[in-house]
């Protein structure tokens, strides 16, 4: 049987651990984020997707934060699988002078090896040419469905999909999940096999303009 509880009880050990996702990140610029719950009787899992723009790793990243009960392989939180670098081109975008910018001459953005054009100029910061992907190019940025899955049972159905929600008090970093509504809901939700269980009341704050220190490190 699986317990509201239990549930909470990995989140908060995750965030003890700077494991659970948290757009508010300083190593990267939070770009956009989908989160995907999966259960059946006796299993459960979450994957979170935060994308960002890391300057340290030279690339957009997508980061999955995997929990439950049933993965198939490491601990909950994110592992070295579980960053997806996005661009292909970085070379080519990066200025000179100063590589957290964008060169001269246009280029495109090339993701996942389609090229995707930004209306940007000369010397603006790629964390706001990336984030000008979003929406009309997100799936392109976020997990298919090989990639969300690839710590998770293939046979477990997924029961949500949310593409925003309220992920803490922005003034509270140290905020636990088990203390905010969204994730204390999501456990019921598992627990339960409930979906009507989540019923937020809270307006989400999962785009990156509410976390105006993201990639600030």
């Amino acid at each position: 049987m699986i317990t509201s509880d239990e549930v909470l009880a990995q989140f908060d050990r995750a965030a003890k651990r700077f494991d659970f996702p948290d757009p508010e990140n300083g190593y990267y610029y939070a770009i956009d984020s989908r989160l995907h719950a999966f259960r059946d009787a006796a299993r459960w899992a979450l994957v979170v997707e935060l994308v960002g723009y890391s300057p340290r790793a030279g690339n957009v990243l997508d980061v999955l934060h995997c929990f439950g009960n049933c993965l198939t392989e490491g601990e909950p939180g994110y592992g070295e699988g579980d960053f997806l670098a996005r661009v292909d081109n970085m070379y080519q975008l990066e200025h000179q002078a100063d590589p957290e910018r964008l060169r001269g001459g246009r280029p495109p953005v090339v993701v996942r090896g389609q090229a995707l054009y930004v209306d940007a100029v000369e010397g603006e910061r790629l964390e706001d040419v990336f984030r000008r992907l979003v929406p009309e190019h997100r799936d392109l940025l976020l997990a298919d469905e090989a990639e969300l899955r690839h710590r998770l049972p293939a046979d477990l159905p997924r029961i949500m999909t949310l593409e925003q929600w309220w992920h803490r008090d922005p003034d509270r970093f140290d905020q636990l999940p088990s203390e905010t509504e969204t994730f204390q809901q999501l456990a019921q939700v598992f627990a339960t096999g409930d979906v009507a269980a989540y019923q937020p009341t809270h307006a989400p704050n999962t785009h990156w303009s509410y976390w105006p220190e993201s990639g600030s490190l």
